[in-house]
């Protein structure tokens, strides 16, 4: 691999790293913070948008149903996830969310059958251990949040599951761009109208808040630039195994930053986790491989 690629998957890992970081630092509710997240990443987006505006004429009325129905699992997603990081430590929370292409392997069995063989049920059946050690890890008779934002965190992963299944196999005739700037819209305007319907304050925050929302906004959308890119130059599992760093990252993050300390078994668990998650990686890439020879 070229060192320019990897100086980029580095920087791409970096940026998204951070994410944790700043929703944990942040004060506002997870739904706010949310909201924020992706309307300022959908106006971010306008001006590559521009150039494909075009685009935005093709969905039929069932693709717009398919990318509302995305937008909805997205903003859940995002709801979720960051909920879970104001209850539980950075590295659990990242570290359960790297779950996300084991489930996306058990969702696929479930809805179209997809054969699975024995050594994925194997290594998913481990991964989940992880987590169980890491729940464990976390538990305390007298703070069960930790818990709860465990769960919270799987939960943003079955959403994000379901965002790229639909994604995947609905919505074919738009490029990644203004697919990704109508689902980055649509799930902004249902976290708006969930924090208007809650009667969350949507506006009077502080300049740090605000920082925070914009930064949230631009190193992830820095990082999935990134990754779009690299795709053209190495294979999506290279890229998705690289992306399993960002626990590791978040954590070293978190410890410096935010002064947080792990337990033996959160480390044992996250081991395990990213071990299950890396080998299921590899191993697909492994029959893909194979089935092109």
């Amino acid at each position: 691999m070229k060192k320019s690629m990897v100086a980029l998957l580095a920087l791409s890992v970096v940026c998204i790293a951070f994410a944790a970081i700043f929703v944990k630092l942040s004060e506002a509710p997870a739904s706010i913070i949310s909201m924020y997240r992706m309307l300022f990443a959908g106006v971010l987006l306008s001006p590559i948008i521009f150039r494909y505006r075009r685009e935005l004429l093709k969905p039929t009325v069932k693709e717009w149903w398919a990318l509302m129905a995305a937008g909805l699992f997205l903003a859940m997603h995002f709801g979720f996830w960051f909920a879970s990081l104001q209850l539980t430590s950075v590295a659990s929370s990242t570290v359960i969310l790297a779950l996300q292409p084991l489930v996306a392997m058990v969702a696929a069995y479930l809805l179209y059958k997809e054969k699975v063989s024995t050594k994925m049920v194997t290594i998913v059946f481990i991964s989940f251990f992880g987590v169980v050690l890491i729940s464990w890890g976390d538990f305390s008779f007298t703070d069960l949040s930790a818990i709860f934002g465990n769960m919270l965190s799987f939960l943003g992963v079955t959403a994000v599951v379901a965002y790229f299944l639909i994604g995947q196999n609905t919505v074919r005739n738009l490029t990644h761009w203004v697919y990704s700037f109508l689902v980055f819209s649509i799930a902004g305007l249902f976290l708006l109208v969930y924090n208007i319907v809650t009667g969350t304050e949507l506006f009077r925050y502080g300049p740090r808040e605000w920082s925070f929302f914009l930064l949230l906004a631009i190193l992830p959308t820095i990082a999935h630039v990134i990754f779009n890119y690299l795709l053209n130059e190495l294979t999506p599992t290279t890229v998705s195994m690289a992306m399993l760093l960002e626990p590791v990252g978040a954590s070293f993050l978190a410890y410096f930053i935010l002064s947080e300390s792990l337990t033996p078994l959160q480390v044992i668990g996250g081991l395990i986790v990213l071990s299950g998650v890396y080998f299921f990686l590899f191993n697909q890439h492994r029959e893909r491989r194979n089935r092109t020879l």
